[in-house]
């Protein structure tokens, strides 16, 4: 049910910033901007959050709404794939992060796997593409897309980056205790079957 209703809230906010960006009505601005204050005090309700941090993460941008972009380097080497534990909770997950401004898909998966396990590889395709929504991460107050791409292992030592306390080959048939909000185990399992059959058409849900 708070699933639900943190869904609710994102698409009302959606609607309230396209709203507030594009209307010329005064009386539609108001309306609009009573829309995300409603949005913020469902996200509020279900999070615990202070009303200003909801605000400054969730109801402070402008212009039209759209997903954030999550870039994964998907890197194999003697069949085990590079994992990175995650700083932030001591996780394990595949290196990666927000896209940045400026960079092409590829070139964050090259900068990521180069930041956070000190490795360097070359980009090559493009596996799959997954609403995070359809996937079984814990609620996220943005609607996320994840793209994970295969890069070649270049050689060398891998080793943690300022983001992350250890750096692994991980085997397919390793159960590590996985950062819930950036990578599932179903993910992970489907990276394999990539490597298991490099033919595999790219995922896209």
């Amino acid at each position: 049910m708070a699933f639900e209703w943190l869904h609710i809230a994102k698409r009302l906010q959606s609607i309230a910033q396209s709203g507030l960006e594009y209307g010329y009505d005064k009386y539609d601005l108001e309306r609009y901007q009573m829309i995300r204050e409603i949005s913020v005090e469902i996200m509020q309700n279900f999070t615990d959050a202070p009303v200003e941090k909801i605000i400054g993460l969730f109801a402070s941008e402008t212009g039209y709404q759209t997903p954030k972009v999550d870039v994964r380097g998907v890197v194999f080497r003697q069949g085990k794939i590079l994992m990175v534990r995650e700083g932030i909770d001591g996780n394990w997950g595949l290196p990666g992060g927000w896209a940045d401004v400026g960079y092409t898909p590829f070139e964050v998966a090259q900068k990521e796997v180069w930041e956070e396990a000190g490795l360097k590889v070359m980009p090559q395709r493009l596996l799959a593409v997954f609403d995070k929504a359809k996937h079984p991460h814990p609620p996220d107050r943005y609607h996320v897309y994840k793209i994970f791409i295969l890069c070649d292992d270049l050689g060398g030592d891998i080793k943690p980056g300022m983001e992350t306390l250890d750096v692994k080959w991980a085997g397919r048939d390793e159960r590590l205790p996985l950062s819930a909000p950036r990578i599932t185990q179903n993910q992970i399992d489907t990276m394999f079957e990539y490597f298991d059959n490099p033919a595999k058409a790219v995922m896209c849900d």
